[in-house]
């Protein structure tokens, strides 16, 4: 887990999408909702980087950006409060570490076997779920991949991981530590099939010769806002916020700089 300070100016594409947000975004927080958000004073954004369609983290300048960054910091700045970004790169870690109040909001698919941990603003973005096949594989649809003997990879505690243990028939869910584990479990011949969203998946098969994703899907990831359980006051605040990014154009402008394919606002 790494911790960065975001005190520098704003790169020009985030800016401009804040500028936009600020003119549709509720008021600034009211002290006591101000509290409950951000109990340090400081409004702690967890970013999963292990999926580009929530963040992403330069490996040449070790800069945490995406979709929940600007969010985050939209969110900080109509709150009155500074921003620190931490980055997470297993999404299992992240979401324990909601129960000892790690971090204040973050951005995770809605699944109910997380309800008992987080609270749910509404969702601002979906993206489908499918597979990624391994090269040689005769799987061709979603249907296919439900039978005896298909070992599916998927990481640990992921929407995709509680989606499937609760759906599958037949195919049995092997579970890595992380996303890049996962992927690795199909590329060392331990898996035929990998799930995730979408997006990610596109850029993964261009780097392993042969990998199909499939044009079907098995499920659609609601991305939310979420915070640690029982600030009431603080989730009304965001739920507001959320659904103004989403009138103003923000959350799309947010998909576009990321440059995330088939990835759609949430209506």
């Amino acid at each position: 887990m790494k911790e960065i300070e975001f005190l520098l100016a704003m790169p020009v594409a985030a800016l401009a999408i804040f500028l936009a947000a600020c003119a549709s975004t509720p008021p600034a927080a009211a002290p006591g909702v101000r509290a409950e958000l951000a109990p340090t004073g400081t409004l702690r954004v967890a970013v999963f980087t292990g999926n580009p369609v929530l963040g992403t983290r330069d490996k040449a300048t070790g800069e945490v950006s995406g979709t929940t960054v600007t969010m985050g910091r939209a969110l900080a700045a109509q709150a009155g409060v500074p921003a620190r970004i931490i980055e997470y790169t297993a999404i299992a870690k992240m979401v324990e570490d909601a129960k000892t109040g790690e971090w204040d909001i973050a951005v995770v698919a809605f699944d109910p076997a997380r309800r008992s941990v987080l609270d749910f603003a509404q969702p601002h973005i979906v993206v489908d779920l499918t597979y990624l096949v391994a090269p040689g594989s005769t799987i061709r649809s979603v249907a296919e991949a439900d039978k005896a003997g298909v070992n599916i990879a998927a990481a640990r505690g992921a929407a995709t991981t509680l989606y499937l243990q609760r759906t599958l028939k037949e195919a049995q869910v092997v579970q890595a530590e992380n996303e890049p584990a996962a992927f690795n479990l199909v590329k060392e011949g331990k898996a035929q099939v990998y799930a995730q969203n979408r997006y990610m998946l596109l850029g993964l098969a261009d780097s392993l010769p042969g990998a199909r994703v499939l044009e079907d899907r098995f499920s659609a990831a609601e991305m939310c806002i979420v915070l640690p359980k029982g600030r009431p006051a603080a989730l009304a605040y965001v739920s507001e916020f959320v659904e103004q990014s989403k009138k103003s154009g923000m959350v799309q402008r947010a998909i576009e700089t990321a440059k995330l394919r088939g990835v759609r606002v949430a209506p």
